[in-house]
């Protein structure tokens, strides 16, 4: 089950800037969840960016699934809001995933999820 899902929305289109940003106004806040609440299952949904953006996001999402494991962190990347729940719906019950950057275009992998194959 995903125990949290983390929207950012608004993040700068420089990589550099966004991942700067992210980590000094969003991390903290990540941190002292998991401090709180322990052991948990969280998936960051980032808005669509350009592929300057991967290496930072992925990065970022392995640190955290290793820093808090057993608890499982994930990430994707979309705005479409019925492959962002289809996802949602699968690491919900894959209970071995962790460390994942998933960007999503939208282009039929909803409908493969959705349907479990």
């Amino acid at each position: 089950m995903v125990d949290a899902v983390l929207r950012l929305q608004g993040l700068p289109d420089n990589p550099l800037d966004a991942a700067a940003y992210f980590y000094a106004e969003k991390l903290p806040g990540i941190r002292a969840d998991f401090a709180e609440t322990g052991e948990r299952n969280l998936t960051i949904v980032f808005e669509p960016a350009g592929h300057e953006h991967r290496a930072w996001r992925l990065a970022l999402v392995q640190e955290l699934a290793r820093e808090y494991a057993p608890g499982r962190v994930n990430a994707l990347a979309s705005d479409d809001e019925r492959a962002i729940a289809a996802v949602l719906s699968y690491l919900g019950a894959a209970d071995g995933v962790t460390g994942q950057y998933l960007p999503l275009d939208g282009n039929g992998a909803a409908a493969l999820l959705s349907e479990g194959r």
